[in-house]
């Protein structure tokens, strides 16, 4: 791999790198092959590189050739580093294949056409030069994720993917067999790898470098040349079984449902909030198989395994604060680096925030020890859903039940103003642009019955008094059952409206400039992210339709309002998704709860729907998508007696990570 080792040398010399501190030598053992478990075939003569990563070019730490059995040995000065290692074998044409090693060297591993699968995929956004690249915080979350797709030491697909939820529960297994294959037949008959790199090249017309980076170009933009990239792949059979049929995109997925306790299991999670750490704090809102309140809440690592109380964060699940319910909100402060969450309160008379109905808002340290009592934060609040603070420390909150906005100043609910809301509107979320102005929603009700609008708030204190007021910047009618709003770069807002399935753009003075609707499969859309190039995520619900089974759902990517990033011959709302969105299509067996039992609980007939009623959609700092799945498929099922959506799915690579 010649581009690399170039590389590689010109950063120690740049970087000035010193060996001094080491004073003790390893050995990386390893073997090269070409196959899956039945029919590997060793690869010999091959030049094994091990490179540690840097946010410039990777710097080379050893090499060796495989001998005839593809057997390699590297010995190297330095066994563990704050970013990741990993390895390369160089292929003719660069048909290169790649091994994620993460932090720490083990004794041995193995590389292979599915390690290279998983290695471009969880680098995706990492990999576009020919060569991986990043802060070591966010190379690590990546090497999390790898993990989970495949292991570095055999090289056979991970017990994650073999496993419920995934298996094939979902298509994203027999996905890496199938591009496995396809790496397979250009490793094996280089000269094949040109007519893949001309069908995987960048939006601005380049070619990759080597194969690799052809695969993080495709898990970058998965749509593009999916018939002709499946034809490729059928015409090798070494790893199986592969997909059956062509897939709507080439992404690949991680489901994850294990809360850490199946006592208390995912129940319809609504919204994710991940902390300097990339754990991922949840709000979930019922009990499993009951339209009934939890009084918990579940923590995920950034590989999206339970906290298991290490690393200074809780146990998950955890519970205490007042926690009840909780619904959209979930928050890391700011100022004070402490996770609130509203909530919302499910159910009978018994489930309610507080006797009386009125509340609430939890706080948490991220350890997880709660700061608010046992009823929450109250301050005039009346089932929360949406809440945000800003760097003066004041926390927003819309307060659904009482058609108010509600601010703590400086994060104390004794402290506490409050804005109405027209009647019936059903502040649903709100957000905080730079400038601690806030945008909130009015949603209308659940169905969008009562006013819906967008409107913008600032924080104004009287000289003369001190008294500190929330006056109204503007008030734009506009949509039906409007849930989330999120802010890109340039100020604009973009509103996801369910209720007439169009997702709205309004520039920083208010104005309507765009409304999308049945594009990229925007379909009757709930949560809305912003990604790093300020293109536009959406989380699609379904409809609200009696007799609705939801068979498709779908995540949306569209064009945001940078023209620098966006594809070329390309304008603002456009769809960058597929038509019908990233879907999960399920690989023929049915979805199950943590606890083995069938999605709709013991007995029930088998669903075949991983991805289900999505409320939110988050992009960690690796670039991954995480999908929310509050509501199950069946829409009569799912509104009385049976809700609470199953775990998140979890987009490999697929987007660039939010500007912090």
């Amino acid at each position: 791999m010649r581009t690399i080792a170039f590389a590689a040398v010109l950063a120690t010399t740049i970087l000035g790198v010193s060996e001094t501190s080491i004073v003790a030598a390893a050995t990386l053992t390893g073997t090269v092959q070409s196959g899956g478990l039945e029919n590997a075939q060793p690869r010999s003569k091959v030049l094994v590189s091990l490179y540690e990563a840097t946010e410039l070019v990777p710097i080379i730490r050893g090499f060796a050739k495989t001998d005839a059995a593809g057997h390699f040995s590297i010995t190297t000065t330095k066994t563990s580093t704050n970013s990741i290692f990993f390895a390369v074998a160089s292929g003719d044409l660069g048909t290169d294949m790649v091994t994620i090693i993460g932090p720490t060297l083990p004794p041995s591993i193995t590389i292979n056409e599915l390690t290279t699968v998983a290695a471009a995929y969880s680098m995706a956004q990492f990999y576009r030069t020919g060569w991986i690249a990043g802060s070591a915080f966010q190379l690590q979350l990546a090497a999390g994720m790898n993990d989970n797709i495949v292991s570095p030491v055999t090289g056979h697909s991970s017990e994650v993917l073999l496993t419920t939820p995934n298996s094939y529960e979902t298509n994203s297994l027999c996905s890496t067999r199938s591009l496995a294959n396809l790496v397979s037949i250009c490793v094996r008959n280089p000269l094949k790898a040109l007519a893949f790199y001309q069908l995987t090249k960048s939006p601005l017309g380049l070619s990759p470098l080597n194969m690799p980076q052809a695969l993080a170009n495709l898990a970058r933009n998965p749509g593009q040349n999916v018939l002709m990239i499946y034809s490729m792949s059928m015409l090798s059979s070494v790893y199986s079984p592969a997909l059956m049929q062509m897939p709507d995109a080439w992404t690949i997925t991680v489901k994850v449902n294990d809360s850490g306790d199946d006592a208390n299991m995912f129940g319809g999670p609504g919204n994710i909030a991940f902390d300097s750490q990339g754990y991922a704090w949840i709000a979930n809102n019922v009990i499993q198989g009951t339209p009934n309140s939890t009084t918990y809440c579940i923590v995920l690592k950034p590989n999206g395994k339970p906290s298991d109380g290490s690393n200074g964060r809780p146990q998950s699940p955890f519970t205490g604060g007042g926690l009840l319910g909780t619904g959209f909100g979930v928050t890391i402060d700011p100022t004070s680096q402490t996770v609130w969450y509203g909530n919302f309160g499910w159910g009978g008379e018994a489930y309610q925030p507080s006797p009386t109905g009125n509340g609430s808002a939890s706080q948490f340290t991220l350890a997880g020890a709660p700061l608010s009592g046992s009823n929450g934060y109250q301050g005039g609040l009346d089932r929360v859903q949406g809440l945000q603070g800003d760097r003066s420390g004041n926390m927003w909150l819309t307060s659904y039940g009482n058609d108010q906005l509600v601010v703590f100043l400086k994060g104390k609910y004794q402290n506490s103003i409050n804005f109405p809301q027209p009647r019936d509107s059903k502040p649903f979320d709100v957000t905080v642009a730079p400038d601690g102005t806030a945008w909130l929603t009015n949603g209308g009700g659940f169905s969008g019955e009562g006013p819906c609008s967008v409107s913008r708030y600032r924080l104004a204190t009287d000289p003369r008094t001190g008294k500190t007021t929330i006056q109204q910047m503007f008030n734009t009618p506009l949509g039906r059952s409007l849930k989330a709003v999120q802010l890109d770069s340039f100020g604009n807002a973009w509103v996801a409206s369910q209720g007439d399935s169009s997702v709205y753009q309004l520039n920083p003075q208010g104005k309507i400039i765009g409304q999308y609707t049945g594009i990229g499969g925007v379909y009757y859309p709930w949560g809305i992210a912003i990604d790093g190039e300020d293109n536009v995520w959406v989380a699609n619900f379904g409809p609200l339709t009696p007799n609705d089974v939801y068979a498709h759902s779908r995540v949306s990517k569209l064009c945001g309002a940078n023209p620098l990033t966006r594809p070329p011959f390309t304008k603002v709302g456009d769809a960058i998704s597929p038509a019908l969105g990233y879907t999960v299509p399920n690989a023929g067996e049915q979805v199950l709860l943590h606890n083995r039992d069938p999605l709709y609980g013991p007995g029930a007939d088998p669903a075949y729907t991983p991805m289900m009623r999505l409320t939110s959609v988050v992009i960690d700092q690796a670039g991954n998508v995480w999908a929310v799945n509050n509501w199950k498929p069946d829409f009569n099922t799912d509104v009385t007696t049976n809700p609470g959506g199953d775990g998140v799915v979890i987009f490999v690579g697929l987007a660039p990570p939010p500007k912090k």
